[in-house]
């Protein structure tokens, strides 16, 4: 079903009334549809009726905020509602043969938009997860208490960890300081996994979904690599525009801890023995 108040906003904005839709696939939590009016135009349309009903406000929000001229495309919101979000329609072509590289120096000129503080404008989503963006000047404190601490807080209310892991959590995020590099607060995509990685009808980098914050950048480049690493090309070119601290690799697991609660959050204890597995590592 198209939402009326998408049929009326094409209207008033002179693309008519939609001729086709059809349903695009992929998606782990929306359902996506591209539409087509009697213009010619194509849109690309978010649609969910069991959501938090700002999350495509919030999602709206930080595709703005990451439409940046030096980074990744971004496709542009165009409105939004409760249930739906209407976005340009990238559509997609094959990647071009230096994409990687490209995307490499794109996020990285992205994270080289800097704040003095870590947070966002508003709290938003991490999957739909909700995800806490309060302003901080304390990098070390923002993530210990609106990342690991949260994710932690909510899977033991839901009975997924233990006493062991939360002792084991609240210790490592204590230590941050003693364990990670001081970094500014760069502005982030928040989930870059390989899903959220696409192209625009160039086949030129487009980044989508994001969990838009002012956040680590090592944290960012720590998400590339957690289901499937993105190509050594990508990460050099990376260092090219944006050099890194050594040794940021192995310091990835850490970040990654983040992205893992949230999954044993979503989809429960299976994701249980590689939380462990870094604990007992940085333990």
């Amino acid at each position: 079903m198209i939402p009326e108040a998408v049929r009326t906003w094409l209207e008033e904005h002179d693309h008519g009334t939609i001729v086709s839709s059809r349903a695009v696939g992929g998606g782990c939590i929306n359902n996506g549809a591209v539409v087509k009016t009697e213009t010619g135009r194509t849109f690309f349309l978010k649609t969910n009726r069991n959501m938090p009903t700002d999350m495509f406000a919030r999602e709206s929000e930080g595709l703005a905020a990451l439409r940046v001229p030096d980074g990744p495309r971004v496709p542009e919101p165009f409105c939004h509602g409760p249930e739906f979000l209407l976005l340009e329609d990238m559509d997609p072509a094959p990647r071009r043969a230096e994409y990687w590289p490209e995307f490499g120096r794109r996020l990285a000129a992205l994270h080289n938009h800097t704040n003095p503080r870590f947070g966002f404008s508003n709290d938003n989503y991490i999957g739909s997860t909700p995800q806490p963006n309060t302003w901080s000047e304390d990098g070390y404190g923002f993530f210990a208490v609106h990342r690991l601490l949260f994710q932690l807080r909510l899977a033991r209310q839901r009975g997924l960890v233990g006493g062991g892991e939360v002792r084991q959590v609240e210790d490592l995020a204590a230590r941050l300081p003693e364990i990670l590099p001081p970094q500014p607060a760069s502005l982030s995509h928040g989930d870059l996994w390989s899903g959220n990685a696409m192209t625009d009808y160039n086949g030129e980098p487009v980044i989508i979904d994001p969990a838009a914050h002012y956040g680590w950048a090592e944290a960012e480049l720590a998400m590339t690599t957690l289901f499937g690493s993105f190509p050594e090309t990508f990460y050099r070119a990376y260092e090219e525009v944006r050099p890194l601290e050594p040794g940021y690799r192995s310091r990835f697991p850490i970040y990654n801890l983040y992205h893992l609660l949230n999954h044993v959050n979503l989809f429960g204890r299976g994701y249980l023995g590689q939380v462990t597995s870094i604990l007992r590592r940085f333990g």
